[in-house]
């Protein structure tokens, strides 16, 4: 089939993420990908300034990620978690253990974010369940945060301003505080947690686990928070006996400046979330990190209810252990700092813009908000005529590197943001 035949075939049947069938947005074909480059099929080449959705922080067609599937595929590329087991699950799980914070001993894999979210809100309610507690049957979060798409992740995004309110009717109703507007960096407010303290005091008995992302709230506004506060939510829970899940599937693996974005606030949650960078941006792979109280408190009473058919896939779990291997024998700290300091420097003057309300920058990641909705097909065309591929959502105008990303391109890229704005 000839390139126009299968984008002719392809525009007319295959429906992308948050798109229409008719009428749908330009989806442009990438022929290669290669470091932080891809190559479209009309002959241009982009900066991919998103990491294919943040999770390419390697790049593109990494040789060390490249030979790790190579290998792993000549043994086997898939077989079945139940019953059997193989040696790069328990080699990426112990990598898990020893990296995330203490206590966090027991990993059950997943096959995306969304269902490792599902995961952890399954573990939540079944411990409770398991310990005498089944009333402990809710949850309490934050709005402005983003979690997944599948039904238990939809219902503790934000239900005002998320993506899933047609689906609100369908929905678990649980429990809102309000976003924390103290944000990193400014005085510490205490008023700012009152309202949420204020909800686990009177729900304490309902509650089974608190669930935010730390510090960084991702698809639901790119929003950077205080992280007082996050070390006031798990001194709550431990007040009244809630769990705190955080969900670090953007978070994890260094996009914040700190491996975790919880270690920003010195916490341990019951249990984590991670995926996105987790394989490097090649496999599709998430994982679900319990502390014992949770394991244990379920396992005692018997097994934990959930078994995904490619839980643990060991082309995945392979390539995400030569991925973690990757980052951690690399200087990510230093990459993700000078990304971090180029974009404040570069989109800092942004601010200053009539079309702009405001311009945050947290490790690599560089957020410009306008005053108004972007059009984002007018915006993404001026980005690509600059050879940058950005996707904007909202009034958000963003951006997440791989961490491999050089000084050149790095500039390349926030010159684009900039024409990017002129253009709003």
């Amino acid at each position: 089939m000839s390139s126009e035949a299968w984008q002719t075939f392809e525009r007319a049947h295959v429906w992308h993420p948050y798109a229409r069938i008719i009428d749908p947005p330009p989806a442009h074909a990438v022929e290669s990908a290669h470091g932080v480059r891809l190559k479209l099929a009309d002959g241009r080449e982009v900066i991919d300034g998103m990491a294919s959705w943040w999770c390419a922080i390697h790049g593109y067609n990494h040789p060390v990620l490249n030979a790790a599937l190579r290998d792993q595929s000549g043994r086997m590329a898939h077989v079945m978690f139940g019953g059997l087991t193989h040696e790069p699950a328990a080699r990426l799980a112990e990598k898990l253990v020893q990296i995330t914070p203490s206590g966090l001993d027991y990993v059950f894999f997943a096959d995306s974010g969304s269902v490792s979210v599902e995961v952890a809100i399954k573990m939540a309610m079944q411990y409770w369940q398991a310990v005498g507690h089944p009333a402990k049957s809710r949850l309490l979060t934050i709005r402005g945060g983003y979690h997944g798409d599948t039904f238990g992740a939809m219902a503790v995004c934000d239900p005002v301003n998320g993506m899933h309110h047609l689906f609100a009717d369908v929905l678990p109703k649980h429990l809102f505080a309000p976003r924390p507007t103290c944000r990193v960096g400014d005085e510490w407010d205490p008023t700012d947690i009152a309202e949420f303290a204020a909800l686990i005091e009177t729900h304490a008995g309902q509650i089974a686990a608190v669930i935010l992302e730390p510090i960084v709230q991702g698809a639901g506004g790119m929003w950077f928070y205080h992280p007082e506060y996050l070390r006031q939510v798990r001194a709550l829970c431990d007040r009244h006996d809630v769990l705190l899940i955080v969900d670090e599937i953007a978070t994890g693996f260094g996009r914040s400046g700190t491996l975790f974005a919880c270690e920003r606030a010195g916490i341990t949650p019951d249990v984590m979330c991670v995926g996105k960078a987790l394989s490097g941006g090649y496999m599709t792979l998430a994982a679900t990190l319990a502390n014992a109280r949770v394991a244990e408190g379920i396992s005692a009473q018997g097994p934990f209810m959930h078994g995904p058919t490619f839980m643990a896939n060991p082309l995945a779990c392979a390539v995400a252990g030569a991925s973690l291997d990757l980052l951690l024998d690399s200087p990510w700290q230093d990459r993700v700092a000078a990304i971090g300091n180029h974009l404040k420097t570069q989109l800092a003057p942004l601010a200053e813009h009539p079309a702009v309300a405001d311009v945050r920058v947290l490790g690599a990641i560089g957020v410009v908000e306008t005053r108004d909705p972007i059009d984002v097909q007018k915006v993404q065309n001026v980005l690509l005529d600059h050879g940058v591929w950005l996707r904007p959502f909202g009034r958000l105008l963003y951006t997440m590197p791989p961490y491999v990303i050089e000084a050149d391109d790095l500039a390349t890229l926030t010159s684009a943001m900039k024409l990017a704005v002129e253009a709003c």
